[in-house]
């Protein structure tokens, strides 16, 4: 009867914004590298966060919520699509691959922009640009324009890659085209200092995969040349990122918009303004949770300011999980002290362990959904399906493949979460329940625990843990559960060989 109640619920809400035609403004706020525990609101304790602690306190505040992937751009590729990743055979791209989803495939933005969505992208992008051979100092296309967006304002793929420019629409900004940009990834270009070559100018030392073109006082992943007045400098990205972002609700306020808002925060290099220095006792990770903290709760700000806070959702999550040294040595792991990014969980980035993909996620819309927190479990792949279920949008047989309306999940009605929840990482890993499994795999992942000191989580035998009594994930269970791993590795190929599950 109770279950009944809460469709019934869930059914005249929707109804109720059909009904009255205005369509609630949609904003997804996307932090990098945000591990579980690095928000006060999730239980940290060294830093403090309350800007999105106020939304945690007053939206629905998921202790079970999922990115799709432990890395970023697998992450990023399943939000916008409603496809797992390992479809695409997706991984971390570099800073010159193609455009990672194809301009035929539908894609959340271009849903929302054919039931009357403007839609824009806002900061990290690191879904690939072009066909294979950008032009960095012409047209960049095909592009999020390609792909359902109206506008965008990118770091063209992360941080710690070349090329170190911001890109709008289609083109470099603020390009000297006297200066014209040259991009490589596999040998030195032009004179630039490299931090391989000139340790001295470095700010702080990286790895030798970082080590190439130094910009900004910080070597990067691959080489450039050119390009010099366009060149961002770190500090004020954030700051460039909320005035595009201000700028494009000012301009869209009378009609339903889509922001898509990705931060670069807290991904390496981390650069924060110098307001946010020394802030915390953990470094400049510290710091940047804080300007992070501090660029949503002004975004926050602006839609109250512009009266528009009661008709606009705030999903906001991560990436994937937390991690220290990720290339470079900015202190992040001797600062730690008592701060637990994981929380409770084990492993991080990269790693099949739960805290690989298990991140904060909140869901905020004021005066409609109430406060609570919620243990259902959830994905952000499931954010397309949910939000066409709550726009009255039917999708196509092959859109959306991997995404299940779960509205009434996302707004606190139901605490129904998932039967079953894929966590893509070197491996395949499925929750069901309280289990978690982790399918073997035979794949080389020495390189996370050499590499980044992460426990990568693979093994060439089943694992199967309980969560309920070991949120650790410390004791195998698998030899003991043998019918339950025969389920979990049946389900896992059905959905491999299963695109459109719905």
């Amino acid at each position: 009867m109770k279950k009944l109640s809460l469709i019934i619920l869930s059914l005249l809400l929707i109804s109720l914004v059909r009904a009255q035609n205005t369509k609630p403004n949609i904003v997804i706020i996307y932090v990098d590298d945000l591990g579980y525990g690095d928000l006060s609101s999730y239980g940290a304790t060294e830093v403090q966060t309350p800007n999105v602690d106020k939304l945690a306190k007053g939206g629905v505040m998921f202790t079970d919520g999922h990115c799709s992937a432990a890395t970023c751009t697998p992450s990023r590729y399943s939000l916008l699509t409603g496809r797992y990743a390992f479809r695409k055979d997706a991984a971390v791209l570099p800073g010159d691959a193609p455009l990672l989803i194809s301009t035929g495939r539908p894609t959340l933005p271009g849903m929302l922009k054919q039931n009357g969505y403007r839609t824009a992208v806002i900061g990290k992008w690191h879904l690939g640009l072009g066909n294979g051979n950008v032009d960095w100092n012409g047209k960049v296309a095909p592009g999020p324009f390609e792909i359902g967006f109206d506008y965008s304002y990118l770091i063209p793929s992360t941080g710690d890659r070349v090329p170190s420019v911001m890109l709008e629409n289609h083109h470099v900004v603020g390009l000297d085209p006297e200066d014209p940009i040259e991009i490589n990834y596999k040998k030195k270009v032009g004179t630039d200092p490299t931090g391989i070559e000139n340790p001295e100018l470095l700010r702080y030392p990286s790895d030798q995969f970082h080590g190439k073109t130094i910009v900004n006082g910080v070597s990067r992943i691959g080489y450039m040349s050119g390009g010099n007045a366009a060149r961002f400098k770190d500090e004020t990205v954030p700051y460039q990122m909320l005035h595009k972002a201000r700028t494009f609700i000012d301009d869209n306020q009378d009609q339903p918009f889509f922001l898509y808002f990705a931060f670069h925060d807290i991904h390496v290099p981390r650069l924060p303004d110098a307001r946010f220095l020394g802030i915390t006792s953990m470094g400049v990770r510290g710091d940047a949770i804080v300007q992070m903290d501090y660029i949503t709760g002004e975004l926050v700000k602006h839609l109250d300011k512009r009266g528009l806070s009661d008709n606009t959702i705030i999903v906001f999550s991560s990436d994937n999980g937390p991690v220290l040294d990720d290339g470079y040595s900015d202190e992040a792991v001797d600062l730690q002290g008592k701060h637990q990014p994981a929380g409770p969980y084990r492993g991080n980035k990269y790693s099949a362990y739960e805290a690989g993909t298990r991140v904060p996620t909140i869901v905020y819309w004021p005066g409609t959904i109430e406060a609570k927190e919620s243990d259902a479990l959830v994905t952000q792949t499931d954010l397309y399906a949910s939000f066409a279920e709550l726009i009255g949008h039917e999708l196509a047989a092959t859109e959306a493949p991997d995404s299940e309306a779960m509205w009434s999940t996302f707004t606190g009605q139901s605490d129904k979460g998932r039967d079953f929840l894929l966590e893509e990482s070197v491996t395949l890993s499925l929750r069901h329940g309280h289990y978690k499994y982790i399918h073997p795999t035979n794949k080389k992942a020495a390189w996370i625990k050499e590499e980044k000191n992460i426990e990568a989580g693979t093994s060439t035998e089943p694992q199967l843990f309980d969560l309920s009594s070991d949120v650790g994930e410390q004791v195998n269970i698998a030899a003991k559960n043998k019918k339950l791993v025969k389920m979990m590795q049946a389900e896992i190929a059905r959905i491999k060989n299963n695109e459109v599950t719905r």
